[in-house]
């Protein structure tokens, strides 16, 4: 069965972003299939971010993050209103993490375990 997390953490303030809402996408044609939504939780999480028993088929998929709606619940002023990452789902039968290290000014992401 396919699994897909992901855990963003607010660098700014050293500490999970809470309040942050996910979409997840997958590639279809020359356009993008919504698979997904959720808003992190208290951890910077999504929990059961897919329906139990999913089966992610092999192929391109896009996770954007709404920062916008984050910053502006905490009154920072951010750059980038939203963050997409676009990845390659090789196997369906492996894990893949998606994490987000966020800032007003800068991001960075990786594939985690």
């Amino acid at each position: 069965m396919s699994t897909l997390s992901t855990h963003v953490l607010d660098t700014q303030w050293g500490r999970p972003a809470a309040g942050v809402p996910i979409t997840l996408e997958h590639q279809a044609g020359d356009g993008w299939r919504e698979l997904a939504r959720g808003t992190t939780n208290a951890d910077g999480r999504v929990r059961d971010f897919l329906p139990a028993g999913t089966r992610l088929e092999p192929g391109t998929y896009r996770m954007t993050f709404h920062t916008a709606e984050y910053f502006r619940a905490n009154a920072v002023r951010g750059f980038y209103p939203y963050v997409s990452v676009v990845f390659e789902l090789a196997s369906p039968d492996e894990h893949y993490h998606v994490p987000l290290l966020l800032s007003p000014f800068g991001y960075s992401t990786y594939r985690g375990s």
